[in-house]
């Protein structure tokens, strides 16, 4: 086994684990809209409607799509068109693969800056959902969180595919 694989395989594996263990959560998050969704909908049925219910669903949505990008990621769940990619040689193609993980990681990494500021700004001003005044600014974390989670992966990506530019001597297991 290579020094490459060494260094990358242990990283690797904590990745994967963060990203399903926040993927869990994702899971727990479309749970708890559903059932809300369920519960509201009954509940008009007999006149008697969660208060709030569209504010927490969507807050749920934040956290359901945030947390879960990052196993999408690993599992390369995420749409791409590679029509043309495909008829490059294989090395050209770890390349282009590793360049453009490189550029997402960095933009998703901007995201998550980004949304660190937002959040401590919306905590400072005392920002509050309209219904339930719960505070909006855990949520915006969540959401830094979670492209904090996808950078990691995408620097992941980057360091693999670019392993796999250099030569076929690397053997690193496919970050799935």
């Amino acid at each position: 086994m290579n020094p490459e694989s060494n260094f990358v395989a242990p990283i690797e594996r904590l990745v994967v684990r963060l990203a399903s263990f926040f993927n869990g959560i994702a899971m727990l998050a479309v749970m708890g809209m559903m059932i809300l969704t369920s519960l509201d909908v009954l509940l008009r049925f007999f006149r008697h409607p969660i208060p709030g219910t569209y504010e927490m669903v969507g807050m749920l949505g934040a956290v359901f799509v945030s947390f879960s990008l990052a196993r999408t990621s690993v599992d390369q769940g995420h749409i791409a068109v590679e029509f043309l990619v495909q008829r490059l040689p294989r090395k050209v193609q770890c390349i282009v693969e590793a360049i453009n993980a490189g550029i997402c990681a960095l933009l998703f990494s901007v995201v998550c800056r980004q949304c660190i500021a937002s959040a401590g700004d919306l905590k400072t001003s005392g920002e509050v959902s309209m219904t339930l005044q719960m505070p909006i600014y855990p949520f915006v974390y969540g959401i830094a969180i979670g492209c904090a989670m996808l950078s990691a992966v995408l620097y992941l990506h980057t360091v693999v595919w670019s392993l796999k530019a250099i030569g076929p001597q690397v053997s690193l297991t496919d970050v799935r």
